[in-house]
């Protein structure tokens, strides 16, 4: 095939089908090799401002300058098809170039939308296997914001994944971030969804070029928070007189002391309670969202909460250990208890677990290596993550050096 190609683009107007706004609306020509095609580009402009022989508007108003803007951009895509379709070895036709960049398939091209769908449709029926339901349910949402951007930036319905590239990341980066509202970090989250997407496409040959290349993926570090024990033991000797708020309260605390995720805290069941080679209680359970085993020691505290809820008819129906809320209800309702107690820090479910780690683990001597296998971490720098020493702790531990070093008197 030619690598070259004779390619002609026109931009005009046509002033005999003025709209009722006195605009008239603005087309543009394809010609291959003699061959044309022309089609709106779903613009209008005074036809004053228009020049015919440059195919784009005159003066500096900002209707002239967003119009010139945007067919600028349309030659760039009519570009990006050519090189596209040459190095995909199809013809370069005025028909190829307009239905590509009208979204019409006229090949079997993969497109990435559809890739998308597919690969939803394939974890769906692992769900409980491979895949958890929060994960598929992340990927379909992913797949509407995939979708949403691809409307809003390209005006199409879809994209061949060929025409994936770099520029389509950064724009996809920027959306989350801009129109979205998504943080950082949710927002890698989206784009690492869709790089598995692009890692499939490279997988079945669908494209040969990663769009990923020079594009760094980096979460940056949130510190969530934790309780200290005086906040810890205003929770638990809070007397709430209300039984949603008291229930709450009660999950929260357990969570506090055995670490479990809100996910793990809602499946914990007797088949989960063990007797230890120890001869005391244990908690043993596979971590929903990594499947790595927690062997958790049951202390006095979390006991007691057990024991409290073994009778309890919405446990016994549900055939659960705890009464654990859906977790947006656990969040909103831990607000309150937030609001109640007199403390200021954003409440989560997740909260519990960074506690547990922090104040009532790591600040009292047990190891992080002990830590990890309570959190069913898989490597110690996982739970590094959850690691804080507190300036109490800091302060007993070098309290010793006082002693040891001073300075010679004069």
């Amino acid at each position: 095939m030619e690598k070259r190609t004779t390619l002609s683009l026109l931009f005009f107007i046509k002033r005999t089908k003025l709209l009722k706004n006195g605009e008239a609306p603005v087309y543009m020509r394809i010609t291959v090799k003699g061959s044309r095609a022309d089609l709106a580009v779903n613009r209008s402009v005074n036809p004053d401002i228009w020049s015919t022989e440059k195919g784009a508007c005159i003066g500096t108003t900002k209707e002239a300058r967003m119009l010139n803007t945007y067919i600028e951009s349309i030659k760039v895509q009519i570009h990006q098809i050519v090189n596209y379709l040459r190095e995909d070895n199809a013809a370069i036709t005025t028909e190829a170039i307009k239905n590509s960049f009208l979204g019409i398939e006229e090949d079997n091209r993969t497109k990435i939308l559809e890739l998308f769908s597919e690969h939803n449709e394939k974890i769906k029926a692992l769900i409980n296997i491979d895949y958890s339901p929060e994960t598929v349910e992340r990927y379909d949402t992913s797949l509407k914001h995939t979708r949403n951007f691809i409307l809003s930036k390209y005006n199409r319905d879809d994209l061949y994944v060929t025409e994936l590239n770099h520029e389509f990341i950064v724009d996809y980066e920027i959306y989350f971030k801009t129109v979205r509202k998504c943080s950082h970090n949710t927002t890698m989250k989206y784009i690492k969804n869709f790089k598995k997407i692009v890692r499939i496409a490279m997988f079945n040959g669908d494209i040969t070029r990663d769009p990923f290349t020079n594009f760094k993926m980096r979460l940056k570090k949130v510190d969530r928070g934790f309780l200290s024990e005086e906040e810890l033991n205003t929770i638990i000797a809070k007397d709430f007189n209300n039984k949603r708020l008291e229930q709450v309260r009660d999950c929260f605390v357990f969570s506090c002391f055995t670490g479990l995720a809100h996910s793990d805290l809602k499946r914990l069941t007797k088949e989960h309670l063990v007797i230890g080679t120890d001869g005391a209680n244990w908690i043993k359970i596979k971590r929903k969202k990594t499947d790595n085993l927690s062997s958790i020691p049951i202390l006095d505290v979390t006991q007691q909460i057990l024991d409290k809820y073994k009778n309890d008819d919405e446990c016994l129906a549900n055939n659960v250990l705890l009464p654990v809320k859906t977790n947006q209800k656990m969040n909103a309702y831990l607000k309150e208890i937030a609001d109640v107690c007199g403390i200021d820090k954003n409440f989560s479910s997740h909260l519990a677990r960074h506690t547990f780690a922090t104040t009532v683990t790591l600040n009292n001597n047990v190891p992080i290596e002990t830590v990890s296998k309570m959190l069913g971490h898989s490597s110690i720098n996982m739970t590094k993550i959850y690691a804080r020493l507190l300036d109490k702790k800091v302060g007993q531990d070098m309290k010793h050096l006082n002693n040891k070093y001073s300075l010679a008197e004069v």
